[in-house]
């Protein structure tokens, strides 16, 4: 009962924050750290992540089938090209990372620093139109998510919104953008769950991605209703107060 309830929690964290600027890493290693709880591990995390990108999936199934199709070549060549650089970062530096930036300093400030970038951005969102220059960029950008507490989806859509582009246009494309950046990483630990299937239950793992799934798609379907009367001021001064708070309880 009480790891079910673990994994409650941490996935309702993981869905309710995968596709909102304020970064889910983030979050799922200090809800673990403030319950008392042992890191969850790079699995469940990986596990929590396969959940919000059947989420996002399932969400733009129209402009998944259109991409799979080939009927959206330009889209399906702009997602490619920003993918790759965070494939290479993520392959040369995925152990370092996991190693030395888990920790809750790195993640403070990036939480703080990334979140008043965001809030910047919004200035320039506009209507101006996505092409392969810009993809390029955002796909530069997507790298720092592999800080925890930078957030994937706040660093693409802070750098879609420098570029030109609104808010919708911005989350899209970060959503879209998500789908293979996540699939890389759950094919990443499904490679790590095969060769030590003895180290994870198996029905946690899938319990932990079905309720991530549900805690996601809400989520996705709330943002991209709402985002263009959002003011991001409100994502800045949340992680400013939760950089606050780590460094209150951490470091007191």
């Amino acid at each position: 009962m009480a790891d079910f309830l673990q994994w409650l929690i941490l996935a309702l964290v993981q869905g309710l924050t995968e596709f909102l600027p304020i970064s889910s890493s983030a979050h799922l290693i200090l809800a673990s750290k403030f319950a008392g709880w042992q890191d969850q591990g790079l699995i469940m995390d990986i596990a929590a992540h396969f959940g919000s990108l059947l989420a996002v999936m399932i969400y733009y199934r129209k402009e998944v089938a259109h991409l799979l199709s080939g009927k959206d070549w330009p889209l399906f060549l702009q997602l490619l090209i920003a993918t790759i650089p965070l494939a290479l970062c993520g392959l040369l530096l995925a152990g370092f990372i996991d190693a030395n930036l888990r920790s809750v300093w790195v993640i403070a400030m990036a939480s703080a620093f990334f979140g008043v970038l965001l809030w910047v951005s919004q200035k320039w969102a506009n209507h101006s139109k996505l092409d392969l220059k810009k993809a390029v960029y955002i796909g530069l950008a997507q790298c720092l998510s592999l800080i925890p507490g930078a957030s994937r989806s706040g660093v693409t859509m802070t750098a879609a919104m420098t570029l030109g582009l609104s808010k919708t246009q911005a989350a899209k494309f970060s959503f879209l953008l998500a789908i293979p950046a996540i699939l890389m990483v759950s094919i990443y630990g499904g490679i790590k769950l095969y060769q030590q299937p003895q180290a994870y239950e198996l029905s946690g793992v899938l319990t932990f991605a079905l309720l991530s799934f549900a805690a996601a798609f809400v989520c996705i379907h709330w943002f991209m209703r709402f985002i263009e009367k959002i003011d991001f001021v409100w994502f800045m001064l949340y992680r400013l107060l939760l950089t606050a708070l780590i460094l209150v309880v951490w470091y007191q």
